[in-house]
């Protein structure tokens, strides 16, 4: 009897200190199409912190801040291609998840490529210079001689 009354005053002091722990309700959206807007912007940007995921999928901080700061230029009547450059004046390109293709990101873009075709001609010089080394005779007509002349030597 004495166990099961701590054990109710445990579970009531722990119940009592719920509210402490719980955060704040992210709130509803007053506006649903700057909602939409928003989702459909932010999912084009990639979150700063993340680096992986795009703003609207992110949970960062900054990600948060991003996002209300976004909201905030689509109520300021704000075009999705202003906010876009907004973003890219304010971050640079990195934060689109498609930068464009100009002279600062053609590495970008083609690094991938290129680091393929250095690879690929990597794996043909080696197959080749292996190719080679196999195919030399490892003894000179002297060490072949000799080596025959041993091999008969034991074989009798």
């Amino acid at each position: 009897m004495k166990h099961i009354g701590a054990l109710l005053l445990l579970v009531v002091l722990l119940l009592a200190g719920a509210p402490g722990w719980a955060k704040e309700a992210t709130p509803l959206a007053e506006d649903p199409v700057v909602e939409q807007r928003l989702i459909d912007i932010s999912q084009e940007m990639r979150c700063l912190v993340c680096q992986n995921e795009s703003l609207a999928a992110s949970r960062a901080d900054l990600a948060l801040d991003l996002r209300r700061e976004i909201r905030e230029l689509i109520r300021a009547g704000r075009s999705d291609a202003e906010i876009r450059d907004f973003m890219v004046s304010r971050y640079g390109d990195f934060v689109l998840y498609r930068p464009p293709v100009k002279p600062t990101t053609w590495l970008l873009w083609s690094g991938p490529f290129l680091l393929m075709a250095v690879a690929v001609v990597v794996l043909l010089v080696y197959l080749r210079r292996r190719e080679r080394a196999a195919g030399r005779d490892v003894l000179t007509s002297d060490e072949r001689s000799r080596a025959q002349a041993l091999l008969q030597e034991g074989g009798q």
